[in-house]
């Protein structure tokens, strides 16, 4: 077998999902970070692939427990009391947090998004909070460079959206509906990421480099690389590494493993960007 390489959450949709995730493959659970007591939200469940998963079966802290149904998702009432909410996926370890907030904190009446990333990655999720979303994710419509882009989880302060498949590198524009509220349009750059790299076995004491090629920016960027298979192969610099692109024209960086045993390897590389207020 050769190298896998996940760049977490490529591009996909849910009529795409041919075939089927299987359940057992569930990894990644996107549970709103915000949630509004009594309203309704949705959470996601993705694999390795960062395919939506059906049939997963989540637990919060609370003794509630729930299914993903056939998109992946799952559609549920927030608890009445506010405070601390913890969730996580049955037989995987790990537990996901969010804050529910009482109503008064979340106004309903207009819609209004105060966080949001400045660089955002084509194939991975991008998050964005504020308040006036809707809690059922395909209630609420976001737009990017002005293609509908698809909501994996939803409360009314919180969303979770993926870039569209048509979606090009470069600055576009953003915009959130729910109903009849919307957000004032806002920019954010998007960047693809593309690996070069040997897909060949990875040998025992061999060294390989992965470079990672960023375009749509010519900025600086954050970038993580997580080794989803320490038991192949070693990551320099420990399971998690952070690293800084060299920005310019050839913006890049670059990772370097050291195999352990003879198989496929596996690197999930992650754009790193904290939210900010949005710019128009």
């Amino acid at each position: 077998m050769g190298c896998l390489f996940a760049a977490l959450l490529p591009a996909t949709s849910v009529a795409q999902q041919v075939p089927v995730p299987p359940a057992s493959g569930a990894r990644i659970l996107l549970l709103p970070r915000k949630l509004v007591t009594g309203e309704r939200a949705t959470l996601a469940v993705l694999d390795i692939n960062g395919k939506l998963t059906p049939g997963v079966h989540i637990t919060f802290s609370n003794g509630d427990k729930i299914n993903t149904d056939a998109t992946g998702r799952a559609l549920f009432a927030a608890p009445l009391a506010s405070g601390a909410l913890y969730a996580s996926i049955d037989g995987r370890a790990g537990r996901v947090f969010s804050m529910i907030l009482a109503p008064t904190e979340v106004p309903s009446a207009s819609l209004e998004v105060n966080s949001a990333p400045r660089v955002a990655s084509v194939n991975d999720r991008m998050e964005i909070l504020g308040h006036g979303f809707c809690g059922d994710a395909d209630a609420n419509r976001v737009t990017m460079g002005g293609i509908p882009a698809l909501v994996l989880a939803a409360s009314p302060a919180y969303l979770a959206v993926l870039p569209p498949l048509e979606m090009d590198p470069g600055p576009a524009s953003v915009q959130v509906r729910c109903g009849q509220k919307f957000s004032e349009v806002f920019k954010v750059v998007f960047v693809s990421l593309e690996l070069d790299a040997k897909a060949s076995t990875l040998a025992p004491g061999e060294h390989r480099t992965l470079q990672v090629h960023v375009t749509g920016s010519a900025a600086r960027i954050n970038l993580e690389a997580r080794n989803l298979a320490p038991d192949i192969a070693e990551l320099k610099g420990g399971t998690v590494v952070r690293a800084i692109s060299t920005g310019g024209k050839e913006n890049s960086v670059t990772f370097e493993l050291l195999g352990k045993q003879r198989g496929s390897f596996v690197i999930s590389i992650r754009l790193l960007s904290p939210l900010g207020i949005p710019r128009s």
